[in-house]
């Protein structure tokens, strides 16, 4: 089979880890997934199509603007703002999310959840996937159900961290899947096209510590605004959003980003960012979105968990 072929074959295979009221409606799914039921369910679902893509609402709408979160003792390293120096807008923001991926360390060893993400990738805004996802921290494990689009329903991916030489299973449908499962590099060239993250940084886990090492590499400019906003809404979910925003500056990947933390769990359920408008006063592009909903906590997975499902 040649490379052409082998990357149209793996388009769509892998997933990852954005000020008023924000809607996201996503269904119950997970009874439609091979071995997808749950031990627990300690989070109610909000029952809804899961056909439906997410819907949004600017928060800006509220016209709310609470008082800024004074900066904590980070119990992971040194707090962002060290004595002696200036403190910087994303200090607060930096250490509660220490905070949060101690908790989550400490407290979840698993979850189930309908993983909703848009990202753009090579210059192209690609259409809203929807993935029923089960993570296990040790050994780091994923297990991916597409369930939309239509093109790649039913479609799995697994990747268990110290089996199968490193490498992810990709099992594709229809007639792709009779040549299946493949095992590939999850950073590799077929794993990596039309996907701006791999299968390994899967998770709310990683996606805190992605926005962590950003927040300290932005942290060394001080051209930043930082926001909050009280009471946006996800999939009836009530959360916190922090709005970051940078200016057209070469040191900056992003203009606009919103972390919207479950005021409840304590979980980064939300995370979107944008470049800069093209236009002056135009709508900024959307560079990614990724969202978690229906979460089921500490299920008890083990290796048959992350295997690939008969259908």
């Amino acid at each position: 089979m040649d490379a052409p072929v082998c990357r149209r074959l793996f388009l769509s295979f892998i997933a990852l880890i954005p000020l008023a009221l924000l809607d996201v409606s996503i269904g119950r799914v997970s009874a439609q997934v091979p071995g997808s039921q749950p031990r627990q369910q300690p989070v109610q679902a909000q029952p809804a199509s899961p056909a439906q893509p997410p819907t949004f609402q600017s928060p800006a709408l509220q016209r709310q603007q609470p008082p800024p979160v004074q900066p904590q003792a980070s119990p992971v390293g040194p707090a962002a703002g060290t004595p002696g120096t200036a403190a910087h807008p994303l200090d607060p923001e930096i250490n509660l999310a220490r905070q949060r991926l101690v908790t989550m360390q400490q407290n979840i060893q698993d979850y189930s959840c309908v993983f909703t993400k848009r990202e753009l990738v090579d210059g192209k805004l690609l259409p809203y996937e929807q993935i029923f996802m089960k993570v296990r921290h040790n050994p780091f494990s994923v297990y991916m159900y597409f369930l939309g689009p239509e093109d790649v329903k039913g479609q799995q991916v697994v990747y268990v961290e110290g089996q199968n030489d490193g490498k992810m299973i990709a099992q594709p449908i229809g007639l792709k899947g009779k040549f299946g499962p493949y095992y590939l590099d999850p950073n590799g060239p077929f794993a990596m096209d039309g996907q701006r993250c791999p299968i390994t940084n899967a998770g709310f886990v990683n996606l805190t510590k992605q926005l962590i090492n950003e927040g300290m590499r932005d942290r060394q400019f001080p051209q930043c605004e930082v926001k909050q906003y009280k009471g946006a809404k996800v999939a009836g979910r009530t959360c916190t959003v922090t709005e970051i925003v940078h200016p057209k500056l070469p040191q900056f990947e992003f203009h606009k980003a919103r972390i919207f933390v479950d005021d409840e769990l304590n979980i980064p359920i939300r995370f979107e960012s944008y470049l800069w408008p093209t236009q002056p006063g135009g709508p900024p592009p959307v560079l990614e979105e990724y969202t978690y909903t229906n979460l089921k906590f500490n299920n008890g997975f083990t290796d048959a968990d992350f295997m690939i499902r008969e259908q």
